[in-house]
C-alpha cells in the first residue's frame, strides 16, 4: 500500500467515525444497561471532562483494562513523586475501580474518549497534556494522529505486539508506518516485541522487560482470607484462574477425577464474572456443589467448587492455594498473565496457547516454576501430582519467586528511557504549586 493510499485509508477511518458518531450514544446506553459503562460518566467517553485541568504540567496515561492499569501503577507513582499531575484514562468499569482503590485522589481518572475526531479533539482541547503514555498495545489511529498534529510527544510503554496483531499490521505497512512513526519512543517488553515495532516503523525502540513484574502483589482482606482458611481446615485446594469458556468445565472434570482421593476444593475464577450464572448452572448439572463469593456462601465439607465471581479479589483467591492453572490457554487463545500466581507462591500450570505472554512463560518454564499441559487429562495428572508431592510443589513455588525477582528492573529502565520527556516537566512542576 502506498503512502497516498494510507492517507486515504486514515481519512476514510476519520469519516467513518464521524458517520458513526450519532449512534454512539445509544450504543453506550446499551453498554451501561449491561454494567459495562458507568451511567453517570458516559459524557467522558465523548471527551467531556468531569473535572477542571490542574495548573502545571500534566502527563496523560492510558490503560485499556485491569492488567494494563496495574502495570502502570509504579510508573504513575514515580511521576507523581516528581510533582507532575497525572491524568489516567481507562476503558472499563473494572479498571476504573482498580485505579480508584489503588491510587485514590492522587491522580485524575477519566474514561478514555472514543477514537473519533470530535471526541478526541474535545478531550485534548480540555486537558492539553504535555506527554501521552500508552500501555502495551493501545494503537488508536485518531488519537495518535490528533496527538501528532498537536506535537504532543507520545510514548508506548510495556509495549507488546501479539502474533496476530503483527500479521495484521504487516498487511498494511504504509498505514502502520504512518501511525507508529508518530511515537517518540516505544518501550518494549522483549526483543521479539521490539523487532516487530521496528519493522512497523517505530523508532526509537528500547527493551526494558515487563512492568507487570514491578507491581505490588494484588491486595486482599486478611479477615476474609482467615475466615475461608478456617472453613477449609486441612482440605487441599487448587485454582483455575482467568478462565475462558470451556476451561471452567475442564476444571470441573479435573475436580471430579481427583476429589475422592484428595478431599479437594477447586477454586474457579472466570475472566468475565458476568458468565458466573451459566458457569454455576453447568457445574451443578455435573453433580458438583458450588459456593459463590458474591453470595458469601460458606465452604462446607461437601462444597466442590468455590466460584470466585468478584472483581479485584485475585489476591484472595491465590492466597487460598499453592497450585494455579492460568486460563485462556487450554481452550482460549493468547494466555493470561502468569506472574501474579508466581509472585504469590503458586506452582503454575498452563495450556499451550500463551502467545501473548510468551516471554514470561519461557522464563518461568526454564526455571521449572511453570509446566505446560496439552489437554484436560494432562491437567488432571499435573494437579494430582502437585497435590500429592509437596517437594515438587515447593520447588516450583521457590523457583517462581526467584524468577520474578530476577525479572525485575523494568521500572528503572522505563523511567530512564522517559527521562528526556519527564525532566523538563519536573522542572516545570517546581514553578507551579502542587494542586493534587
Amino acid at each position: 500500500m502506498s503512502s497516498a493510499l494510507a492517507r486515504f485509508a486514515l481519512s476514510a477511518y476519520r469519516w467513518v467515525g464521524l458517520c458513526l458518531y450519532p449512534v454512539m450514544r445509544p450504543y453506550l446506553a446499551i453498554r451501561a444497561a449491561k454494567g459495562k459503562e458507568e451511567r453517570g460518566r458516559r459524557r467522558e467517553r465523548f471527551g467531556h471532562a468531569s473535572i477542571e485541568r490542574p495548573a502545571g504540567p500534566l502527563v496523560w496515561f492510558h490503560a485499556a483494562s485491569v492488567g494494563e492499569t496495574n502495570a502502570l501503577l509504579p510508573l504513575i507513582r514515580e511521576v507523581r513523586r516528581r510533582g507532575i499531575n497525572v491524568l489516567l484514562t481507562t476503558g472499563t468499569v473494572t479498571s476504573a475501580r482498580v485505579a480508584r482503590e489503588r491510587l485514590g485522589e492522587t491522580v485524575i481518572h477519566q474514561y478514555v474518549p472514543l477514537d473519533l475526531k470530535p471526541t478526541v479533539s474535545r478531550f485534548l482541547d480540555h486537558w492539553h497534556p504535555d506527554l501521552a503514555v500508552m500501555a502495551e498495545s493501545e494503537i488508536w489511529p485518531m488519537t495518535i494522529l490528533e496527538l501528532g498534529a498537536r506535537h504532543i510527544a507520545q510514548v508506548l510503554v510495556n509495549g507488546r505486539m501479539s502474533d496476530r496483531s503483527f500479521q495484521r499490521w504487516k498487511k498494511r505497512p504504509a498505514i502502520a508506518d504512518a501511525l507508529f512513526e508518530k511515537f517518540a519512543l516505544v518501550v518494549a517488553q522483549s526483543e521479539v516485541d521490539a523487532e516487530r515495532f521496528r519493522a512497523l516503523g517505530a523508532l526509537p525502540v528500547i527493551v526494558t522487560g515487563n512492568l507487570k513484574v514491578e507491581t505490588d502483589a494484588p491486595p486482599y482482606d486478611p479477615a476474609v482470607l482467615a475466615g475461608y482458611l478456617g472453613q477449609l481446615g486441612e482440605r487441599k485446594t487448587w485454582a483455575a484462574i482467568s478462565t475462558f469458556e470451556g476451561e471452567e468445565a475442564a476444571a470441573g472434570s479435573v475436580h471430579r477425577a481427583l476429589r475422592e482421593r484428595t478431599g479437594l476444593l477447586t477454586i474457579i475464577v472466570p475472566r468475565h464474572p458476568e458468565r458466573s450464572d451459566a458457569i454455576e448452572e453447568a457445574l451443578v448439572a455435573k453433580g458438583l456443589k458450588v459456593a459463590r463469593r458474591t453470595r458469601n456462601d460458606p465452604l462446607t465439607a461437601d462444597t466442590d467448587i468455590f466460584l470466585g465471581d468478584t472483581i479485584g479479589e485475585m489476591g484472595l483467591y491465590l492466597r487460598m492455594t499453592e497450585i494455579a492453572f492460568v486460563g485462556r490457554s487450554l481452550f482460549g487463545e493468547g494466555g493470561q498473565n502468569p506472574l501474579e500466581p508466581a509472585m504469590l507462591g503458586c506452582a503454575v500450570l498452563s495450556g499451550p496457547n500463551v502467545q501473548n505472554f510468551r516471554e514470561s512463560y519461557q522464563r518461568l518454564a526454564k526455571s521449572g516454576s511453570a509446566k505446560m499441559v496439552r489437554d484436560v487429562e494432562m491437567l488432571a495428572k499435573g494437579v494430582g501430582y502437585l497435590l500429592s508431592h509437596a517437594d515438587m510443589r515447593n520447588k516450583m513455588i521457590e523457583a517462581g519467586h526467584d524468577t520474578v525477582q530476577e525479572m525485575r528492573g523494568a521500572l528503572a529502565d522505563t523511567i530512564r528511557g522517559l527521562e528526556p520527556y519527564l525532566n523538563p516537566l519536573t522542572v516545570k512542576a517546581r514553578l507551579h504549586p502542587r494542586e493534587m
